[in-house]
């Protein structure tokens, strides 16, 4: 079953003019589509035009060209049923220090025009594990629980997507591992995730699919999995029963990367060689092998691939 877009981006573009110079083109003809239910990470160097992208959609920089439709709602008709349908967790913590977690919710309800009876105050300080502290000053609050506080803060008008900038940015690991936990709870009850992160091992982790970046271009747009299959290097290690001298194996594309006591690292392109034939070669060869390991692509070298200049 097709899932729904809850997104769709079509030929978006953003050009910046300063002094007559030439326009600084920020966003190109961007195409992409975000589906309901899916946790979609943004990424991209710094410059790639993600925080544009994100401006856009909150409505604080205006569009030079195309069109943004989120939640059935288009952006030019209908900016604050957009702007309803988003929730955005900023990179900075903007918190003021003097208001409590309930105080703070209740005010951005408030903004956002919800009324005191439709309030879930409550039941967000609980999802976000702020129940405890919901009276205490936000300058007592430890890194965590102000990062929380602003996901909870993007929650009260119940938005349908959720968009993450950067949100784990100089935290510790035990805090990051909080925060996806937070993150997998909000999308197992329904909530479109969209995220950005320079954490690429969070992207691959924690994301559906991924959507790459660079220089106002979308360079890849895919499946996770189906991104780290397009990595064709494979690195293999061979443990073998003694200490063997290999100078050259004579199989296409494939190179020794080292060679120590009595083990053997070879690297090969996995659309011309299969890792059944090093193994006969080395039989050939009267090689026992007793051991075989493998170093798979990640995401970083999906991201670095796409995005080297």
């Amino acid at each position: 079953m097709k899932k729904k877009n809850v997104l769709s981006v079509k030929n978006l573009s953003k050009n910046y003019s300063k002094n007559n110079s030439e326009p600084i083109n920020a966003l190109k003809n961007l195409n992409l589509d975000v589906q309901q239910g899916e946790i979609f990470g943004l990424l991209g160097p710094n410059g790639a035009g993600k925080s544009t992208f994100i401006n856009i959609l909150g409505g604080t920089v205006i569009k030079s060209e195309g069109s943004v439709n989120v939640w059935g709602y288009d952006i030019d008709k209908d900016p604050r049923q957009v702007r309803a349908s988003l929730g955005i967790v900023p990179q900075e913590v903007n918190l003021d220090p003097f208001f409590n977690p309930r105080r703070l919710l209740e005010l951005q309800a408030g903004m956002y025009g919800v009324k005191k009876a439709d309030r879930i105050t409550d039941e967000i300080l609980k999802l976000v594990s702020l129940e405890n502290n919901a009276d205490s000053y936000a300058r007592s609050l430890s890194g965590g629980m102000k990062r929380r506080l602003l996901i909870a803060k993007a929650l009260v008008h119940k938005p349908p997507i959720l968009i993450l900038d950067e949100p784990t940015a100089g935290v510790d690991v035990e805090l990051r591992k909080n925060l996806w936990d937070n993150v997998k709870l909000l999308n197992n009850i329904g909530v479109t995730i969209i995220l950005t992160t320079h954490y690429l091992i969070e992207a691959e982790q924690m994301c559906d699919r991924i959507g790459i970046l660079n220089q106002g271009n979308i360079v890849a747009l895919d499946t996770t999995k189906n991104l780290l299959n397009k990595i064709q290097t494979k690195i293999v290690t061979f443990t073998i029963n003694e200490k063997t001298k290999i100078d050259n194996i004579p199989l296409n594309s494939l190179k020794i990367i080292s060679q120590n006591e009595n083990q053997i690292t070879v690297s090969y392109e996995k659309n011309s060689l299969k890792i059944d034939e090093i193994i006969s070669h080395f039989l050939k060869k009267n090689i026992n092998i007793l051991d075989i390991s493998t170093d798979d692509a990640d995401i970083e070298d999906v991201y670095t691939n796409l995005t080297k200049n």
